[in-house]
């Protein structure tokens, strides 16, 4: 691909997710945010499921802004908690509510429990023109007893990826990027993007 056919935008408002892509991209394709394409909306995020949420955003942006573009979805599925947080993974704790409630709210719902089985799941949809493509990625795991590490974001800092002994917020970042969800799900979109010619 020239280097021409190699923008898209990343549709999303979180700073934290688009840093990390655009550190896993770096080099292959230049990833646009929500800013320098001037759109400072709250994207659509009501579907029951991770695909649908990462489809409307992507298609929100495409159609309003006539971008190609991509967006994710990411939810943690806990086993004994019948799969929650789910799709209402970024609003656990409630409407308002910040990363270290939902971490809190996790961690007291799973007092006690000895099956502490889990799994991140990344859903991202990419629109390229006419073309509607999702790829996803699965990292399975545990809950850890407490929060541990200080990097990452999210629900990092008491998951600990299966056949490590650390959560994914005492990685560094490239640690964390071979083997996680989000990395699993950028490496297909890369592979398709590598196959596809007409990326604006």
């Amino acid at each position: 691909m020239s280097t021409e056919t190699t923008k898209l935008v990343f549709a999303t408002n979180n700073r934290h997710k688009l840093k990390e892509i655009r550190s896993m991209l770096s080099g292959r394709f230049e990833v646009l945010s929500l800013e320098d394409i001037g759109c400072e909306d709250e994207l659509p995020e009501t579907s029951a499921t991770l695909e649908g949420n990462a489809m409307q955003k992507a298609t929100y942006v495409f159609e309003k802004f006539g971008w190609n573009c991509f967006a994710d979805d990411t939810g943690l599925e806990i086993v004994a908690l019948n799969g929650r947080p789910g799709v209402y993974s970024a609003r656990f704790a409630g409407a308002n509510c910040n990363e270290r409630e939902n971490v809190e709210k996790v961690l007291i719902e799973m007092k006690g429990v000895q099956g502490r089985e889990a799994r991140f799941k990344t859903v991202i949809a990419l629109i390229i023109g006419k073309e509607r493509k999702y790829v996803e990625g699965v990292v399975e795991g545990t809950i850890a007893l407490e929060p541990g590490g200080d990097g990452g974001f999210g629900y990092d800092p008491v998951f600990i990826p299966t056949g490590n002994s650390k959560t994914f917020a005492e990685m560094n970042p490239e640690e964390k990027n071979k083997i996680s969800h989000r990395g699993k799900a950028l490496e297909k979109l890369v592979e398709y993007l590598a196959e596809v010619s007409n990326v604006r």
